[in-house]
């Protein structure tokens, strides 16, 4: 038997642009990427902590350390520049595998979106 687990977590990062006029994703900057354990083109969840949304896209690589969190395309009516979003990514694995399974957190300055 096969189960959903988290497997990364980028906890608490604002978003800092949104654009509209783009087919759809979540930019986010390559260093969190790299700290999360995400990979471009990746299906995340994102939870916005202000208005309760909860919606699911895929990830494109921003600038290094440019602290982006760019919600594009549709995605964009779901949050707000200045929100506060938790960006979830899971993995499909077997049930005792599942059980030892110790997934990524980060924990990044959420007024910078630079990790600590």
């Amino acid at each position: 038997m096969f189960i959903e687990v988290v497997k990364s977590k980028l906890h608490k990062v604002t978003v800092t642009e949104a654009n509209l006029q783009y087919v759809g994703s979540i930019t986010i900057d390559e260093a969190l990427l790299e700290a999360a354990n995400m990979i471009e083109n990746e299906k995340v969840q994102i939870v916005n902590i202000n208005n309760g949304e909860r919606f699911e896209t895929y990830i494109i690589k921003g600038e290094r350390n440019s602290g982006i969190i760019c919600l594009n395309g549709p995605a964009a009516r779901k949050c707000a520049v200045g929100d506060v979003v938790i960006i979830i990514s899971y993995a499909s694995m077997d049930f005792e595998e599942a059980k030892s399974h110790k997934p990524t957190l980060v924990f990044p300055d959420t007024a910078t979106n630079k990790l600590i």
